[in-house]
């Protein structure tokens, strides 16, 4: 483990060097992404400084238990280093466990309400509600791609844009169906009914990853069509592109112009073109969404909300928190941390750390 964080504080120097570099800072795409590897390094190389320091006092520390008279104080000394030793080295494991190379990207944030007719929008729009507070808390930037209202509150299908650090990352695994139980404003017996939202996180490509020629690109627009909320268009904004090699087709029509259209549409190409490209298998935009969020199915859930409870449950991981009232007002940092140890743990199973 030492070698690797020596390697990693050597590169971080590295950058550090380089980010001084006159050069460099007139590069300003080269600058953001030294500055985002620097800022990604910087706790590791302080996490490695401070274990540097804690491993050479514990070195002093057991050559003073040969002096007798310093041996009851290098003794209460080397138990404190060998707790900080400890807690340390297990922080530094987390740090070192590989990570998504993904996780660092911007996203494609959909809301689709499921089954469970009105209740599956509203509660879709509760979902809505409770994301966008926590975008906030985070100080992540949001921008609504496209709307459909449900008839009689939230949403049938809202889709957001949301750029900051490391939000993939943070939310993929919000990927899947949520279901929440209660009794619905329309339910006069005061029974609790079950119903059903699902959520997609896309990570948002960059060109440069994907090995694609654009001359392979068949670009075609056409007029946006279907009830597409506030932002329907009666221009051609709606963009189809074909990737003629492959025959693989994306389109979108959820912007609000044809440039956010050929956007959105590319990403959605290059993620199915790299799944291609991984596994040889992808086929359709529609397969790769269902994979994120099955079908809808109230049965089919990542997570149960339950109001008269207020309960929610995490049925991945066994989470179950009683405080619902807050986690819709977008408390959900503890739900997403928990996942995030989760996949560590299951990680550093293997005993590979990050090259």
């Amino acid at each position: 483990m030492l070698d690797k964080l020596s390697a990693i504080y050597d590169r971080f120097l590295y950058i550090q060097e380089q980010l001084s570099d006159p050069a460099v800072a007139g590069d300003m795409d080269r600058f953001r992404k030294l500055n985002k590897e620097y800022k990604k390094l910087e706790v590791v190389a302080q996490a490695y400084l401070s274990y540097k320091d804690i491993l050479e006092g514990i070195s002093s520390a057991k050559e003073m238990l040969t002096d007798p008279e310093m041996r009851e104080l290098a003794q209460a000394e080397l138990e404190e280093l060998n707790e900080r030793h400890e807690a340390l080295e297990a922080d530094l494991k987390v740090m070192l466990t590989p990570r998504d190379p993904e996780d660092e990207k911007d996203v494609v944030f959909e809301i689709r309400s499921g089954t469970g007719g009105d209740e599956a929008s509203l509660f879709a729009g509760d979902l809505y509600r409770m994301y966008t507070r926590f975008f906030e808390q985070m100080g992540w930037q949001t921008e609504v791609l496209y709307v459909n209202e449900g008839a009689v509150g939230g949403y049938n299908k809202i889709v957001l844009e949301v750029t900051g650090d490391n939000i993939y990352g943070a939310l993929k695994f919000e990927s899947g169906a949520h279901r929440v139980q209660r009794i619905p404003k329309t339910e006069s017996q005061g029974r609790v009914h079950t119903s059903a939202a699902t959520v997609a996180v896309i990570p948002q490509l960059e060109e440069e990853e994907i090995n694609i020629n654009r001359a392979d690109l068949k670009i075609d627009t056409y007029r946006s069509s279907g009830a597409g909320g506030q932002h329907v268009n009666k221009t051609e904004s709606a963009v189809r592109i074909t990737h003629i090699p492959t025959g693989i087709v994306s389109e979108s029509q959820d912007g609000r112009s044809q440039h956010k259209n050929k956007e959105i549409a590319l990403n959605q190409l290059y993620q199915r073109i790299m799944e291609a490209q991984r596994s040889s298998a992808a086929n359709e935009l529609a397969a790769q969404r269902r994979s994120l969020v099955g079908s809808g199915d109230r049965s089919e859930k990542i997570r149960t909300y339950n109001y008269p409870q207020n309960r929610v449950t995490d049925h991945r991981i066994n989470l179950t928190l009683y405080n619902l009232d807050q986690i819709m007002e977008g408390n959900i940092k503890g739900i997403i941390e928990a996942l995030q140890v989760a996949e560590n743990a299951t990680k550093m199973e293997t005993g590979e750390l990050v090259d």
